[in-house]
């Protein structure tokens, strides 16, 4: 049953029969999701540097602002993203939010296919990793609930720290699945490195041929099952404390859909005061200090003015800081 109408993991026998069960397959689907979210959030930092190493043509500072468009943006949607479990259920948002991932990573090997691809289409796609930044929030409210408050710290532990190694796995997977022809006809074809490259099992020199498209591909192979599983093997609680409305999956998916828009929007103002203007920047060059202080600030006001039942909900959620 994908909800769960009775849900009390501080009684030890209901924890015992049923809830341990339930809670831990809820986790152990939970990190490896979460760890496709870090893995997509920061790949551009590998990406980037092989650009170059393959003599893309785009100037070297320009590049290397893509890190910090994705940086900003999944910082910015972890705002929303603490919202998701309490209005459209953990299931719901897991599932969702794990697919969203699809987008960028199948669009990066897609784009980085073609030298000639605008450099606005990876702008564009290093905003969309921002996804991955944003399912921290998501996921970690969501596996707090599932564990009574005895182990509630080992489970949030393991969730945020084998997702995190989703860093460390994205920088043995990428450089890796580079060397070879993973996807055959369907990946495209290779480019001839101009400057030399490296890997955990040593340097690849100058002249030879590389799949750097697969750094986006190769996370579809992992993102597809997990999509699969989050829907077939996680659950909404629907309890009073969690997430008492029952919203359908499309209206749960339209709610997080106009929620990420929003932060988007605020997300791409901030970047707007921060980036050159070589790069579609203002040219203010706003301290990131305080560019962050107006992101995060407009987008808790734009958030909590979203007309009909997002609004009204984030509202009496607002309502925390008014106690003192």
């Amino acid at each position: 049953m994908a909800d769960l109408k009775k849900w009390d993991v501080e009684d030890p026998e209901f924890w015992e029969s049923e809830g341990k069960k339930i809670a831990n397959r809820n986790l152990w689907i939970s990190i490896p999701s979460l760890l496709c979210g870090f893995a997509v959030w920061l790949y551009w930092g590998i990406i980037t540097v092989q650009m170059l190493n393959l003599g893309f043509p785009y100037p070297k500072s320009d590049l290397f602002t893509l890190m910090a468009i994705a940086g900003l943006t999944g910082a910015t949607l972890r705002i929303p993203s603490s919202f998701f479990i309490r209005l459209c259920g953990g299931r719901n948002t897991i599932f969702f939010t794990t697919a969203l991932l699809m987008i960028p990573a199948l669009g990066t090997g897609l784009a980085l296919r073609d030298q000639s691809t605008p450099f606005w289409v990876f702008q564009v796609l290093a905003l969309l990793s921002g996804f991955g930044g944003g399912n921290f929030a998501s996921s970690m409210s969501n596996i707090s609930f599932f564990f009574p408050k005895k182990v509630q710290g080992l489970a949030l532990g393991l969730n945020a720290g084998l997702g995190n190694f989703g860093v460390t796995t994205m920088q043995i997977l990428i450089p890796l699945s580079m060397t070879f022809g993973l996807f055959g006809s369907l990946g495209g074809d290779p480019m001839i490195l101009q400057s030399a490259s490296g890997t955990l099992i040593g340097k690849i020199p100058a002249g030879t041929e590389t799949y750097i498209q697969n750094a986006g591909f190769i996370w579809l192979l992992l993102l597809i099952p997990l999509a699969f599983f989050g829907w077939f093997g996680m659950n909404n609680i629907r309890t009073e404390e969690v997430s008492p409305v029952e919203r359908g999956p499309i209206l749960s998916f339209s709610m997080i859909t106009s929620m990420l828009l929003i932060s988007f929007i605020s997300a791409v103002f901030g970047l707007w005061l921060i980036l050159p203007e070589s790069v579609y920047g203002s040219g203010f060059q706003v301290p990131k200090e305080i560019a962050l202080f107006i992101v995060i600030a407009l987008t808790v006001s734009l958030l909590k003015i979203i007309p009909g039942q997002i609004g009204e909900s984030l509202g009496r959620q607002y309502q925390i800081f008014d106690n003192e």
